[in-house]
């Protein structure tokens, strides 16, 4: 009986040395993003066209949602050729950064997340505020865990 305990205990325990190490990984990962997304901010944020773009206080469960959103408007509008928004795009494509975004904790239940489509136009310069703000919120969210 007392080695079962132990080998519960003991697993239980490489659980949470697991999940601690993750949540750094993440959080350095979203670091990096957000150095990258600085580099790339800097050259395209007079850029005029428009794209669609998920608003700032996007809800918990589809911040994955948004995250795809953004990913594709990068991939698409702007030339994801050139080293620094390659790196960017490579970034956000990680899956250390996606398991730092997924903040929906609702088991089962599917969330209803708008469409990258239908989500209104901005310009450059605010959609990469908002993408920098998704990225803010998550970092915060993994320092407080």
């Amino acid at each position: 009986m007392k080695l079962v305990a132990f080998c519960v205990f003991a697993v239980f325990c490489c659980s949470l040395a697991n999940t601690s190490a993750n949540r750094t990984m993440e959080r350095k990962k979203l670091q990096e993003v957000l150095r990258q997304l600085n580099a790339v901010k800097s050259s395209l944020q007079h850029n005029e066209q428009m794209l669609n773009t998920p608003p700032k206080n996007i809800e918990d469960c589809c911040c994955l949602s948004a995250l795809h959103c953004f990913r594709t408007n990068l991939q698409v509008q702007f030339n994801i050729t050139e080293r620094n928004r390659s790196k960017l795009y490579r970034s956000l494509n990680h899956h250390f950064t996606e398991s730092g975004l997924n903040f929906c904790n609702s088991g089962n239940v599917r969330p209803t997340c708008q469409d990258c489509d239908s989500h209104p136009k901005e310009n450059a310069s605010e959609f990469f505020n908002r993408l920098e703000s998704l990225i803010q919120r998550a970092i915060a969210r993994l320092s407080m865990k």
